[in-house]
């Protein structure tokens, strides 16, 4: 099933949700629909485009989070889809400093890593092997961190994305337009 991505009034980035529910909230008149795909909809005496980005006509307060949540995709896509170590592929997560050895499981210790550097590092740390991380790990900030860490993206929600290398691939599901 397709995603659309849920702006505030402002135009921040809030959420993800289906392409169904962004339908139902541009038939409520709760929001418009900024981006459609080619894709439509039919009922029976109508047809709809289907919505890929929707912005709320009201201004919703979003509480405060002081934090991304530290998810499996949410790291992915921090690092890019790619190894701390060696840039291949990742398929699993890493501690820079081993839990056996005090690391504690956080934004600043975990890292994406393929499965050989995971394999080859085992419970040592990175100093002992002599091996350097691309780029120090940290927690992400931003509003389009709520959208990235749920691991879909579609490639036009970009420009809805403040903060982000539009150049970098995320490393996410990245969704094609459903087709009719």
């Amino acid at each position: 099933m397709a995603h659309a991505l849920v702006l505030n009034a402002t135009y921040e980035p809030l959420c993800v949700v289906s392409s169904r529910r962004a339908l139902v909230l541009i038939l409520a008149g709760k929001a418009v629909a900024v981006e459609s795909s080619d894709a439509v909809l039919h009922s029976e005496r109508a047809s709809f485009r289907i919505p890929l980005v929707v912005r709320l006509t009201r201004f919703v307060r979003v509480p405060y989070h002081g934090h991304v949540p530290l998810t499996r995709r949410a790291v992915f896509a921090r690092d890019g889809g790619r190894c701390v170590y060696c840039a291949s592929p990742a398929t699993s997560l890493d501690h820079v400093i081993p839990r056996s050895r005090g690391g504690q499981h956080t934004w600043e210790n975990v890292v994406s890593c393929c499965r050989r550097c995971n394999h080859a590092k085992a419970d040592r740390g990175i100093a002992e092997l002599g091996w350097r991380m691309r780029r120090s790990p940290s927690a992400p900030t931003g509003p389009s961190w709520r959208v990235l860490g749920t691991g879909r993206m579609h490639p036009q929600w970009r420009a809805y994305l403040p903060g982000l290398d539009l150049g970098l691939d995320f490393g996410l599901d990245l969704e094609e337009p459903a087709s009719a």
